[in-house]
């Protein structure tokens, strides 16, 4: 799961080059601050002095309000903590002081993000992303959430977390508590506030926003009906491949008469596909506004939600050299700086009714409990289910309201007040329907949308056009926060789907193993039950035919296996379980390349008669075999190729075992030539709203930008979409269009015309041949005429960015805040998935963001790595200590024990009551 807590730009062109300009001022003032920090010229002791100011105790004692008696934060050699206390309300209390000591900065922004307040830190630069934010609402919903819905445990706990954050903001200027500050405080008066309890809970709505499922291949179907035909655009979105890509959950079914999933009983004929939706199968190219207002919004997770993944899979003892369970995760985000993990252990010194946790693992900074860990009696992990969890509809609208069945209701409305750091505030007012906020309120482009949309007769007139609502399950207030330390505390399998069957958004896979020796899988999540459609088109807001049932699918219909036969369990965002379940979760899976290379390394040890170890769920963690590479490898290399240059590269092929080591001439000339197969056959024949930025081509005039002219010629079109987000991608939805066509060799998604001096191509192995040849003249550009001088690593690199004032601007603000690059292995779809888009370029794009393995029983002997480090301040030993051995696969040593955390321990600090 989750974070790019970024400060973003908002949508309009005009604004962007308006916000530039006050960029560029408060940078030049930054860089100022930046020089003094490095120690240049006069003032050079202050700079080291505000530096050090921002640094954490992190040993002797220090007074902690409200504690009722000693805790200890005992840090090893990395900085990471263990704490010791005796009541749940000073171990959470003491969890907020440590985690605002190394992390303040990034909790700070994170909570102006998810409440809509960016402005007040960062100016009129962030008042359209704001207004988006405010419009969404998260902060309204958290804050019911914690009036009406979590239970008073919950809110005790998240209270002792927010005064144990306050503790440590009392009494300190903001050159007390990061650098940034420092920095920032020279642009605007801004100056932190108290923590509240709604803050944290507020981080599981932005969670869920870049968990939310299918939207942008909503947007995206939406969007290509304006080149593409129903026929092509079903080809681009293939069903999912249940014969080769097996699912998480092999069997079982809703059964008749109990109403619960039941693993073992039989599927009835299902739902099978649902009929889409008739009232609208398409909406226009201005949906491209929606899009680039997405695009804007800070992804916590991952370029606006594409790639977002994770693998996790657990093995019995049957199967194992330790003779109990074996448990691995490794969620695929977003790059950060510092890492969105905070490693961290929360021990009661005895657990009992007062004090009820011995857990450790992965935590938010920001957020009180363990997200992804153990405790002394299970295990567990998460990778994101995808579940189909949001809809846009179109809305009939007007000045009195809105159109629904053939009346006009009242639009529910807000005001809200954007406060801005050195400007005036903003007012907006947020206009809902019975489907959700209006987002195409936010934008002058958006409130055109619909405006030439097909729909059928049965449709209102469109007049100026339809609005666009969002329903969302996160809207709705639920219990995932109680869910959260419900984990924490459960015992057996039992409590552990007890647990999640709050987890409500957003919707995880999660799995499981526990000291006994048992394995297993739960589904949860409010996943919607549509009245009329599959989700994957806008629906017409105004018939009571479409919406959803007031009831989202039961928790106890949700598929879930125990210690199934085959004695393991691999979760890596493929598809929950067959077509022939009762309910649809969604139309959008992954499709199963990572998942299936995980579930054959495992059976193929099984199959050997070998036992699996840590050290081998380690090296499956960091395989970086190319399943699409394996597919189109041994078609490339028989691609007659006259020109002595390019044949010297595609002899690079031969003999390739097609594993993308970073020091890997060959996988660098794959992913070239992948790149370009993709280009050629797909992207060039994509609409401009999906093609990046910068990509230019000469086409006719798609229908929704007007009639060709009476010469038909073809005009210069470049492509609009930020190159993380871009289309076509490269993922395993691409090795699925292209595998489905790979033996037709005159399909028409071949052809390509001919422009300029290049001829036009017609079968598929001259479409190879060009895009062979394209690739080797892409990659000397990139990396020099000599082959032998290439490497994967050389163009897939990683560079980590601090998320706030780290992102753009001088080069000594970059040197300053950032880290990087490194030379990576591994690829798109890759179980060592480190992404990149093939659209955009070779950068990497998100990244297994930590990495474990989990000795279940034997828990000293599991193993842990975090992407970055425990601290946020940028030049703290601990700002980037764990990469390098990230970057190589390894892993360090795990304390849990009193022992083994006594052994590893470094520096204690004692927090005493005053």
């Amino acid at each position: 799961m989750p974070a790019n807590t970024t400060a973003p730009s908002g949508a309009s062109d005009a604004k962007k080059s308006g916000r530039k300009k006050g960029r560029r001022a408060r940078l030049l003032v930054i860089v100022l601050v930046l020089a003094l920090v490095a120690g240049v010229g006069y003032g050079g002791y202050w700079a080291v002095s505000t530096v050090r100011a921002s640094y954490p105790q992190t040993t002797g004692t220090l007074e902690l309000k409200g504690l009722t008696g000693d805790v200890e934060v005992k840090r090893d050699g990395y900085g990471i903590p263990q704490i010791y206390a005796d009541t749940d309300a000073d171990l959470f209390r003491a969890q907020g002081f440590v985690q605002a000591q190394d992390r303040f900065w990034e909790m700070d922004v994170r909570r102006h993000m998810t409440s809509g307040r960016l402005s007040e830190m960062f100016g009129s630069g962030q008042v359209e992303t704001d207004a988006f934010l405010r419009t969404l609402g998260w902060h309204r919903v958290a804050q019911k959430e914690y009036d009406e819905v979590l239970n008073e445990e919950t809110k005790k706990n998240l209270q002792a977390y927010a005064e144990g954050v306050n503790a440590y903001l009392e009494g300190k200027d903001g050159k007390d508590i990061s650098v940034e500050y420092a920095a920032l405080g020279l642009t605007n008066d801004y100056a932190p506030t108290e923590w509240t309890p709604v803050d944290s809970v507020a981080w599981l709505k932005a969670m869920a926003w870049d968990l939310r499922g299918n939207m942008q291949d909503e947007i995206d179907r939406s969007l290509l009906t304006s080149r593409l035909d129903e026929k092509q655009i079903e080809d681009l979105y293939p069903d999912y491949p249940f014969d080769k890509n097996k699912p998480i959950v092999e069997q079982g079914a809703v059964s008749p008469l109990t109403g619960e999933f039941d693993p073992d009983a039989q599927p009835s004929d299902g739902i099978g596909s649902q009929t889409p939706q008739g009232a609208t199968q398409g909406l226009n190219t201005q949906l491209a506004a929606l899009s680039d207002t997405l695009d804007e919004i800070p992804a916590l997770l991952g370029p606006n939600g594409n790639g977002i993944g994770s693998n996790s899979w657990v093995i019995s003892g049957e199967h194992t050299t330790t003779g109990d369970p074996l448990l691995a995760n490794d969620p695929h985000l977003a790059p950060m700086l510092p890492s969105l993990w905070y490693q961290m252990g929360l021990h009661c010194r005895e657990v009992s009714e007062t004090c009820g946790y011995d857990t450790a693992g992965y935590t938010f900074s920001g957020m009180p409990g363990v997200i992804i860990g153990h405790n002394q009696d299970i295990a567990w992990g998460f990778t994101n289910l995808g579940a189909d969890v949001t809809d846009l509809f179109l809305e009939k609208v007007s000045a009195d309201g809105y159109q629904y069945d053939n009346k006009t209701r009242p639009f529910v409305t807000r005001e809200e007040t954007i406060k801005v750091a050195g400007g005036r505030s903003r007012k907006i007012t947020v206009r809902e329907t019975n489907n959700g906020p209006l987002i195409s309120d936010r934008s002058a482009e958006l409130e055109k949308v619909g405006k030439r949309a097909p729909v059928t007769n049965s449709a209102p007139d469109r007049g100026d056009g339809y609005a666009v609502a969002l329903k969302w399950t996160a809207l709705e207030p639920g219990k995932s926060m109680d869910a959260v330390f419900e984990l924490n505390r459960a015992k057996d399998f039992k409590s552990f789907r007890a647990a999640a069957a709050h987890f409500e958004v957003p919707s995880q896979n999660l799995v499981y193993a526990d000291t006994e020796g048992h394995i297993g899988y739960q589904a949860p999540g409010r996943i919607p039950v549509r009245l009329k459609g599959d989700g994957t088109m806008p629906s017409p807001g105004w018939s009571s035919e479409y919406g959803w049932e007031e009831e989202p699918v039961p928790f106890e219909e949700l598929p879930y296996e125990y210690d199934p036969e085959r004695g393991y369990i691999v979760t890596a965002n493929q598809a929950v379980i067959d077509e022939t379940y009762d309910h649809m979760l969604t139309k959008d899976w992954g499709y199963g390349a990572r998942s299936q290379r995980i579930n054959d390394l495992i059976q193929k040890k099984i199959d050997g008669g070998e036992k699996i170890s840590t050290d081998d769920m380690q090296s499956m963690q960091m395989d970086n075999q190319s399943a699409i590479a394996a597919e189109l490898v041994p078609e490339l290399k028989k691609i007659t190729i006259k020109d002595q240059s390019v044949r010297e590269a595609q002899k690079l092929l031969e003999g390739w075992d097609y594993t993308q080591e970073p020091d890997s001439a060959a996988a660098a000339y794959f992913n070239g030539v992948w790149r370009n197969i993709l280009k050629l056959a797909f992207g060039n024949k994509l609409p401009k709203e999906l093609r990046a930025e910068g990509d230019c081509i000469y086409v006719k005039p798609a229908v929704a930008t007007g009639p060709v002219d009476e010469q038909n010629k073809l005009v210069r079109e470049c492509g609009q979409r930020d190159p993380d987000s871009a289309q076509p991608d490269g993922g395993d939805r691409w090795y699925e269009v292209v595998g489905s066509i790979l033996d037709d060799q005159d399909n028409d998604w071949w052809k390509v015309p001919a422009q300029g001096r290049e001829e036009a191509i017609d079968t598929r192995d001259q479409l190879f041949a060009r895009a062979m040849e394209d690739a080797r003249w892409e990659l000397t550009a990139e990396l020099g005429k000599d082959i032998t001088t290439w490497s994967w690593g050389r163009l897939h690199q990683l560079t980590l960015r601090n998320q706030t004032l780290g992102k753009e601007g001088p080069g000594l603000l970059q040197r300053a805040l950032n880290r990087g690059p490194w030379h990576l292995g591994g690829g798109e779809a890759a179980v060592n998935a480190t992404g990149w888009n093939a659209a955009g370029g070779y950068d990497v794009i998100w990244v297994p963001s930590m990495r474990m393995v989990v000795n279940v029983g034997e828990w000293d002997k599991s193993r842990w790595i975090n992407l970055t480090g425990a601290s946020g301040h940028a030049f703290s030993a601990h700002y980037t200590d764990q990469t390098d051995k990230w970057v190589d696969g390894e892993l360090l040593d795990w304390s849990y024990g009193k022992d083994a955390v006594d052994g590893s321990t470094v520096d204690t600090l004692t927090l005493k009551k005053p």
